[in-house]
């Protein structure tokens, strides 16, 4: 039977109620760097499992390859099966937004329905994300980035495997913190100026699943920036190369208020037929 998104958001809220000091104390002693939480558990191992086994192919998906990232991604979810909607809309019910909101002490946080940059990720062998910072602001460059959502669901996956999260909190000369996509694990993280994070390269067969949102909050702040990327530490050519990369699009959007075209990245749902 299929659980509707009302059903998952009721068993993803009562997962926060039960831990949220707990997670309150982690994001808070984090905050002064990259502020996060990571709950384990989130599901019932059975629906966790289920949505893990919906997971598209990444012959349906599309591949974003270059020197930035190499990963697959989906976001038209109309393609997939109903599950993996349900999921992602679940974690953009009200009162599972609020709760988060009130774990990170933060006000008013908006959810994206349009699914701009969030949706499903798939990393397969050889897949990696380069260090980066997500893009500051919604489409419509009205809302700032406040937290990126990953719930991963691929089972038994473990830090050997690598396509684990790494949160760059002392900074890109520094090693990174590792935190493992590991199965049924929510990880919650803020987004802003200094939140450098990336995926290492997958050293295994298996393909590392991963459900993504992101929240946004009104800020009178306009630090706005495009997805940044750099290299790895001592990457010093593919370093110079990103961060002519990122300049460029930069000076572009400085220009284009919403870049030359649009983002395809978004869920653009189709119309109901007259």
């Amino acid at each position: 039977m299929l659980q509707t998104r009302e059903e998952l958001a009721l068993i993803i809220y009562e997962s926060l109620v039960k831990r949220e000091n707990d997670l309150g104390k982690q994001f808070k002693s984090s905050s002064n760097s990259i502020g996060y939480f990571v709950l384990d558990n989130l599901l019932p191992n059975t629906i966790a499992t289920s949505i893990f086994e919906n997971f598209p192919n990444v012959t349906e998906t599309i591949l974003k390859k270059n020197i930035r990232e190499h990963k697959h991604i989906a976001y038209e979810m109309e393609k997939y099966n109903q599950l993996l909607e349900e999921i992602i809309y679940a974690f953009q019910n009200d009162k599972v937004v609020r709760k988060i909101a009130e774990i990170c002490n933060m006000e008013e946080l908006f959810p994206d329905e349009d699914l701009y940059a969030g949706g499903l990720s798939l990393m397969k062998y050889g897949n990696f994300l380069n260090p980066h910072l997500d893009n500051s602001h919604d489409k419509e460059v009205e809302k700032t980035r406040a937290l990126n959502l990953l719930y991963y669901v691929t089972p038994n996956w473990s830090l050997e495997n690598g396509g684990n999260l790494e949160l760059w909190n002392n900074g890109l000369e520094n090693d990174p913190m590792t935190i493992v996509s590991k199965f049924n694990r929510l990880v919650v993280m803020a987004t802003h100026k200094d939140s450098w994070h990336s995926v290492n390269k997958v050293m295994t067969n298996q393909t590392r699943c991963c459900v993504s949102n992101y929240y946004y909050c009104y800020s009178s702040e306009l630090d706005f920036h495009v997805t940044t990327f750099r290299a790895r530490p001592g990457e010093h050519i593919k370093n110079f190369f990103l961060k002519a990369d990122s300049s460029i699009r930069e000076t572009i959007r400085k220009v284009f208020k919403k870049g030359i075209r649009e983002n395809p990245h978004q869920y653009q749902k189709k119309k109901p037929t007259q």
